[in-house]
């Protein structure tokens, strides 16, 4: 198996571009696939403070590494979520990578500055863990975004995370998530830009990277997502990629750039209709926002 650019000794097959890499060179591959997913969707500048949100597994990690390699101006942020015998490791591989690069690290701990972890917090309020984890997790990489003063977040899901969430999308015409379903999600008032620079890669991809560039990272799934049905979604479009490789790929950005714009009105009609959450002050289709009411909701299950 020969490098593709330097007929040298490839490490790793790209099936979906007829491709095989040499080290050097798919990592060179990797930043220029990143590189132009920004430039084509005019994610952020150069000038632009961003800030990562960052798991400690090997998609956000990765991401940060690039971004850095690329020349951005990027921080991290880490959520502690309270997930026993999993939390404190992911977050010691966050750690670990900012010591290592001498970059900040930006970290929030459920339990101790909201009271609640996220099963905890999905037992009171009757969610899925999955559920209240999301729900947390897009909250406090707002406030964390706009208390710090950055322009974008950007967010480590792949071309294999942003396939599956199609399909499901798909499977039942969820036409309020595929509203939003781009690379890019505009700044609006409360809301900081959110860009997703890796949907050119896939998993396998970045596992590759992180394993080439000596990144470690933690490689266990989260035990809350044993039943997510997004899992089941990638391991059926895994099965049609063995045997036509590239229909990921074709299915996402087929997405993009045919039926997308036929959300636009109805992604505008959601932002017209929020206003502010009357305690937090984040945006709030209601009164109060789900994230403010799940930290009520898991006080009072404690006080139970």
């Amino acid at each position: 198996m020969k490098c593709r650019v330097c007929r040298g000794e490839a490490v790793i097959d790209v099936r979906r571009h007829n491709a095989n890499f040499c080290a050097p060179h798919f990592l060179h591959h990797c930043e220029e696939q990143v590189a132009k997913t920004i430039a084509d969707f005019e994610m952020m500048s150069h000038g632009e403070r961003v800030l990562v949100a960052v798991s400690g597994g090997k998609d956000s990690l990765g991401l940060w590494d690039l971004l850095l390699r690329l020349g951005y101006a990027a921080d991290g942020f880490s959520i502690g979520l309270g997930i026993e015998g999993y939390s404190d490791e992911s977050s010691e591989f966050a750690r670990q990578f900012a010591k290592e690069r001498g970059v900040t690290l930006v970290e929030v701990d459920l339990v101790d500055d909201y009271g609640f972890d996220v099963e905890t917090g999905a037992r009171a309020a009757r969610r899925v863990p999955c559920s209240a984890c999301g729900l947390s997790k897009r909250h406090l990489f707002d406030k964390a975004a706009i208390d710090g003063g950055y322009d974008v977040i950007a967010t480590g899901h792949n071309l294999d995370d942003e396939a599956a969430v199609l399909f499901g999308n798909v499977l039942r015409w969820n036409t309020e998530y595929l509203a939003r379903q781009r690379p890019v999600l505009p700044a609006r008032p409360g809301f900081p830009r959110k860009v997703k620079p890796l949907v050119r890669l896939g998993e396998r991809e970045m596992a590759a990277y992180c394993v080439l560039r000596g990144i470690d990272y933690q490689v266990e799934e989260c035990p809350m997502a044993e039943g997510n049905r997004h899992l089941g979604y990638k391991d059926a479009l895994n099965a049609i990629e063995v045997q036509s490789p590239g229909s990921k790929h074709a299915f996402y950005f087929g997405f993009l750039d045919k039926v997308a714009p036929v959300f636009d009105e109805e992604a505008e009609a959601e932002k017209e209709a929020l206003g502010r959450c009357v305690r937090c002050g984040a945006p709030s289709a209601g009164e109060v926002c789900s994230f403010c009411r799940l930290v009520e909701r898991a006080a009072k299950g404690r006080r139970t």
